[in-house]
C-alpha cells in the first residue's frame, strides 16, 4: 500500500485536461512511464527525480517516511545537496558515466547525426550571412534584431500547436516534410539574393515563414531522438545533438565568410538549401523497425490544454523551463551583439566576425562533449552553470580588444551550451513520453519564442547605448534569474546554501543543507 500523507498529489489524465486532487501518494517513476501507452492516470509527484524516487520506493520503510506538508523529501534534499544515496559509498558518482559516443552504437542515429552535421552547418552559414547582409543593407543592429525575432515570433505565438502536432503525427515522416520546405525556402531567398532584387522586407518574410515551419520542426526533432536511442542513450544522444551543432558552428561561419569574401551572401543561402538533403536521406535510410515508436496522439479536444496542465503540476519542470526562458530571451541575443561588436567596436570584417562565433562554438562544443558523459543532470548544475553563465557574459561586455573579447566567448559557449543541454535532457528524461511532443514544445517555445521580445530590445540598447552595454544587460539578467531561481528552489526542497571557508577534502565551499529552524538563505562557516 503506498503511503499516505497530508499533502496531495495531482493525478493528470494525459488526454484529459480534467485534474483531481488525492492522499494517496503513488509515484510515477521514469521506468513506469518510459514504455507505457498512458491509458491510465498518471500520478505526477511533487519532487524532483524519479530515479530518487525509484530507490525509496523500493523499500517498505522508505514508503512508510512520507514528508509532511511543507517539508522536502530527503530525495529532494540530497539532490540539490549530492548527498550520496543508500547503499552508495561517499564519493562515488550518483550518475552512472557512459560512454561519450555511446548513442552513435545505434544505426538510425548514426544516419540522422550524419545528416545533421551537414544540414547544421548550412544553417549557420545562413544565419551568418543573413545578419550580415541585413546589416549591410540598413547598417543598424535594430534591423538585424528584429530579423531575429521575425525568425522565433511563430515560437512564441504558435510554438504549443507544434507540440501536439508532434504528438499526433509520425515523427520521421513529419520531419521529412519540414526539412523539405525549409530547403525550398533557402533557395528561394538565394534566388532573390542572386539576382540583385533582394529587400530588408523579403529577408523579414522568409525568416518568419523559416519559423512557422520550425514551430513543428524543433519538438518533432527534440523528440523523435528518443524514438531512435531509447531511454537507455536519450541523455547522451541529446548531448552528442548539441555537439553535433556546435561542430557546425565551426564549419558553418567559416564557410559563410569565405563565400561573402569571394562571391557574395546569395550563394551562402544556396548551400544551405543544399544541405537539407543530407537529412531527408538519412531519415530515408532508416530501419522503421528498429524504431522505438510511442503510440500516436488521437485527435481529441483538450490535448494542449492537458500538457499545460501536466507541466503545471511538475515543479521539476517548470522551473528549469523558466531558466532557460530568461537565458534565452536576453542571454542568447548573440546574433544582434556580435555583429554589432564587430561592427562597431572592433571594426573587423566578414572573416574576424566569423571567426567570434568560430570562438563561441570551441567553447560550446567542449561543453557538449562534456555533458555527453554525464547521464542525469541535475537542478543545482542548471543554476550554478547559469549563474556562471550570466557573470561570463557580463565581464566579457568590458573586454578591451578583439582577441580577450573572442577569448571570453569561448567559455560563454561552454556554460551556454551545458545549461541548454542540461535542461534538455532533464526535461525529456522526466517527462513521460505521450506528453513530451507537448512539453518539449513549451520548452522551446519559451526558450526561442523569447527572442521575438529579446532580440529587438536589446538591438534597441544596442543602438542607443552601445554594443557593450546590451551585452552587460544581457548577461546581468541572466545571471539574477538564475540566483533568484537557485533561492526559489532551495526554499522548495526548505533548503539553505552554506558557504565553508575552511580548507579540505571534507570541506565543500558551496553546498545545500537542510535548513534549521530560524536560518537565512544562506549560511557561512569560517
Amino acid at each position: 500500500m503506498p503511503a499516505q500523507t497530508g499533502d496531495t498529489t495531482r493525478r493528470i489524465r494525459p488526454n484529459d485536461h480534467t485534474s483531481t486532487t488525492s492522499n494517496a501518494v503513488s509515484p510515477a517513476t521514469e521506468a513506469d512511464t518510459a514504455d507505457a501507452p498512458l491509458l491510465n492516470d498518471t500520478v505526477v509527484p511533487v519532487d524532483d527525480d524519479p530515479d530518487e524516487r525509484t530507490a525509496a520506493e523500493a523499500s517498505p520503510e522508505a514508503a512508510a517516511s512520507a514528508t509532511a506538508p511543507g517539508e522536502a523529501s530527503e530525495a529532494s534534499r540530497g539532490e540539490l545537496q549530492g548527498e550520496p544515496r543508500e547503499g552508495q559509498l561517499q564519493g562515488e558518482s550518483t550518475e552512472r558515466k557512459r560512454g561519450m559516443f555511446s548513442a552513435l552504437g545505434n544505426r538510425n542515429y548514426r544516419y540522422f547525426f550524419i545528416g545533421q552535421v551537414v544540414s547544421n552547418s548550412g544553417t549557420w552559414v545562413q544565419r551568418i550571412a543573413q545578419d550580415w547582409l541585413v546589416l549591410s543593407i540598413t547598417g543598424s543592429a535594430f534591423a538585424v534584431g528584429v530579423t531575429t525575432a521575425m525568425q522565433f515570433l511563430p515560437m512564441l505565438l504558435f510554438g504549443l500547436f507544434g507540440g501536439v502536432l508532434a504528438d499526433r503525427f509520425p515523427k520521421r515522416q513529419l520531419l521529412i516534410a519540414t526539412q523539405a520546405t525549409m530547403g525550398l525556402l533557402a533557395a528561394g531567398l538565394a534566388v532573390l539574393t542572386l539576382t540583385g532584387h533582394v529587400q530588408v522586407w523579403h529577408i523579414y518574410l522568409f525568416a518568419f515563414a523559416l519559423g512557422l515551419v520550425t514551430v513543428v520542426d524543433n519538438p518533432t526533432r527534440q523528440t523523435f531522438v528518443s524514438e531512435m536511442v531509447g531511454k537507455k542513450d536519450l541523455g547522451n544522444a541529446v548531448s552528442l545533438n548539441a555537439a553535433n551543432f556546435q561542430t557546425a558552428r565551426l564549419i558553418g561561419p567559416a564557410i559563410a565568410g569565405a563565400l561573402m569574401a569571394a562571391v557574395g551572401a546569395g550563394y551562402a543561402f544556396a548551400v544551405n538549401a543544399f544541405s537539407f538533403g543530407a537529412v531527408i536521406l538519412g531519415l530515408l535510410a532508416m530501419r522503421g523497425a528498429e524504431l522505438h515508436r510511442t503510440p500516436r496522439l488521437p485527435r481529441e479536444k483538450g490535448q494542449l490544454r492537458a500538457g499545460l496542465h501536466y507541466v503545471a503540476g511538475r515543479p521539476d519542470l517548470i522551473w528549469p523551463i523558466v531558466l532557460v526562458g530568461f537565458v534565452g530571451t536576453f542571454g542568447f541575443n548573440f546574433a544582434t551583439i556580435l555583429s554589432a561588436f564587430a561592427y562597431s567596436v572592433f571594426h573587423v570584417g566578414p572573416g574576424l566576425y566569423g571567426l567570434l562565433n568560430t570562438a563561441m562554438a570551441i567553447g560550446s562544443l567542449a561543453g557538449a562533449l562534456l555533458a555527453a558523459r554525464r547521464s542525469r543532470p541535475r537542478l543545482r548544475l542548471l543554476v550554478g552553470v547559469g549563474l556562471a553563465f550570466g557573470i561570463l557574459e557580463s565581464v566579457s561586455a568590458l573586454s578591451p580588444d578583439y582577441w580577450s573579447f573572442a577569448a571570453l566567448l569561448t567559455l560563454v559557449g561552454l556554460f551556454g551550451v551545458t545549461l541548454n543541454t542540461a535542461a534538455n535532457s532533464l526535461i525529456q528524461l522526466r517527462t513521460d513520453p505521450a506528453m513530451r511532443g507537448r512539453v518539449m514544445s513549451l520548452f522551446m517555445m519559451v526558450f526561442a519564442g523569447g527572442t521575438p521580445l529579446g532580440a529587438p530590445l536589446v538591438g534597441w540598447i544596442t543602438e542607443q547605448y552601445g554594443p557593450r552595454v546590451g551585452l552587460l544587460v544581457c548577461g546581468l539578467v541572466s545571471a539574477a534569474a538564475a540566483a533568484v531561481i537557485g533561492v526559489v528552489l532551495a526554499r522548495i526542497g526548505n533548503l539553505r546554501l552554506r558557504l565553508d571557508l575552511h580548507r579540505g577534502p571534507e570541506h565543500q565551499l558551496l553546498a545545500f543543507v537542510p535548513r534549521q529552524r530560524g536560518e537565512l538563505d544562506v549560511a557561512t562557516v569560517a
